[in-house]
């Protein structure tokens, strides 16, 4: 008696593979976009790193995710630094520009 759970398997893992690179891609691309478009000095009001350094970083890791299509390494990081930004940077942006914040 042949399975075909071997085949269904693989078309699984490729498919959740896929679909984890364009993830990645798509909070990169946010959070790149999100950063160009903010003033430089509320990052350093906020007292994190400057402005262009968040971009080459965000910029550098989307483009080796692109490039690559490396899943566990440059997707990780990728998607690692871009919830970083998103998660921890751009809520301190948005209060210091809302007038809420302190600068």
């Amino acid at each position: 008696m042949a399975t075909a759970a071997p085949i269904f398997y693989g078309y699984v893992v490729v498919s959740i593979m896929i679909a984890f690179v364009f993830l990645s891609l798509g909070v990169q691309a946010v959070a790149l976009i999100h950063c160009l478009t903010q003033r430089g000095p509320a990052f350093q009001a906020l007292g994190t790193l400057p402005k262009g350094a968040w971009a080459g970083i965000l910029a550098v890791c989307l483009l080796l995710t692109g490039a690559l299509w490396d899943v566990l390494l440059m997707g990780m990081i990728g998607i690692g630094v871009g919830l970083v930004y998103m998660l921890d940077v751009r809520p301190g942006l948005k209060d210091i520009s809302d007038g809420k914040g302190f600068w």
